[in-house]
């Protein structure tokens, strides 16, 4: 995990970066919200960052969205300055931490802004097999694709397979060619100069240079342009990149996993991928089942997600009892993982007796039958059930924002705004 510091805060803040090494992350330290910029843009890359209350935040946030560098931000302050952190949240800080630092807190806070799950639970046979293909092709130089259903795990399989290669001591750098435009997308690869495109305020380092020394994931790259797909298939082949703007090319050193939950021969076959680029990709297919497919993962991966968000809370840990764990057993859990982690995630905040009951558990398709009716109601507007599902997630996570984000799949400025346009912001 690599950690940006930025600021002082009478020393405090650096002790927050010791306390972040001895957690195993790699810790870059600046002295401005500047200095840090002009570092992101050449290549030093953050998971996350830690910044000093007295730093103009808002600017640093907004020059870090326009851009497109997607990292979380967690504000520090010296004691519980309520007003400091009010602040540095509606700025758009995902969290404010008080100096000096507490090592639990600091190494929770760390866990869930940056969400770096790489444990891999395999008790099931069908994942059991899986993971030793994994294990045996890790510490090669070979590509790989691994597909399945959204929510298997993929990213947590890449990082896994990273973390066993001899690249583990390079960087992780993760790039979803789903969630960029294509516009965007070539400069977010490859990099630009400085005036190579209107916005282009300075040389950007792309991904491909960002990783070098350690492995690039191209998440979803099924969805990427065919005109971008050549320019792709030159860069695994001659290992070589043009940034935009750029007059030489740029050598690099990455090793490549992609990830698509479509089926790339159906999109070979109907022109959408390139043939030669899909076999430069597909070296080794690893194939992830869906949880319906491991049914004996099922039980393992909730209590491991349930202690994961009890000590996140700052809740008591709790085990599940044989009701839940029937109900969660019964369940096809259509959104893989990803459902799984939100439900327990959800069950360990609402929970009221001394194991996580059954009811607690709850369901996307219980969901659906409990927002059927209002839902069915003529006259009724999308955006009324917009602000009921909202308000309704809210309420089962007790009103936390940063948890009913998540759940819902939106930002959590996205989820402010909402709230203020309800007039539910407090």
């Amino acid at each position: 995990m690599r950690l940006m510091i930025i600021g002082h805060l009478e020393g405090h803040i650096s002790a927050a970066g010791k306390i972040a090494l001895q957690r195993g992350a790699k810790v870059v330290h600046c002295d401005d919200y500047q200095q840090a910029l002009g570092a992101l843009r050449n290549g030093k890359g953050a998971d996350v960052v830690m910044i000093d209350v007295k730093q103009n935040i808002a600017a640093f946030i907004e020059a870090l969205n326009a851009e497109r560098f997607a990292i979380p931000v967690v504000a520090c302050g010296v004691g519980a300055d309520g007003a400091a952190a009010v602040k540095a949240i509606k700025a758009g800080a995902k969290e404010y931490v008080p100096l000096p630092p507490d090592p639990d807190l600091i190494a929770a806070v760390i866990e869930a802004v940056t969400e770096d799950q790489t444990s891999m639970i395999a008790s099931d046979p069908a994942m059991q097999k899986v993971l030793k293909l994994a294990d045996q092709v890790a510490p090669s130089e070979a590509t790989v694709m691994i597909t399945g259903e959204s929510g298997t795990g993929k990213e947590v399989m890449s990082r896994h397979i990273h973390k066993k290669s001899k690249r583990k001591d390079g960087p992780f750098i993760a790039l979803n060619c789903a969630a960029i435009p294509e516009n965007l997308l070539e400069s977010e690869l490859f990099g630009h100069e400085k005036g190579a495109f209107t916005g282009a305020v300075g040389r950007r380092i792309g991904k491909f240079e960002e990783a070098t020394g350690g492995t690039l994931l191209l998440d979803e790259v099924s969805e990427m342009h065919p005109s971008l797909q050549a320019k792709l298939l030159r860069a695994i082949q001659e290992r070589v990149i043009d940034r935009i703007g750029g007059k030489e090319p740029v050598k690099i050193n990455v090793r490549i996993i992609a990830t698509s939950n479509r089926n790339l021969k159906d999109s070979v076959a109907k022109g959408d991928f390139r043939e030669d680029l899909y076999f430069r990709l597909n070296v080794v297919n690893i194939h992830l089942p869906p949880l319906r497919e491991r049914k004996g993962d099922l039980v393992p991966l909730a209590q491991f997600y349930v202690d994961k968000y009890a000590e996140v809370n700052g809740v008591p840990k709790k085990k599940l009892s044989k009701a839940a764990q029937t109900k969660i057993l019964g369940s096809d859990w259509r959104g893989n993982v990803r459902e799984l982690e939100n439900a327990m995630h959800r069950a360990i905040l609402i929970s009221g007796e001394d194991e996580i009951e059954a009811d607690a558990v709850i369901i996307s398709d219980e969901a659906a039958v409990a927002t059927a009716a209002p839902a069915s109601k003529i006259g009724s507007t999308v955006a009324d059930m917009e602000k009921k599902l909202i308000l309704d997630t809210l309420d089962h996570v007790l009103g936390n924002r940063t948890t009913a984000a998540k759940i819902l799949g939106i930002s959590i400025r996205t989820l402010r705004n909402k709230l203020k346009e309800y007039g539910q912001e407090p």
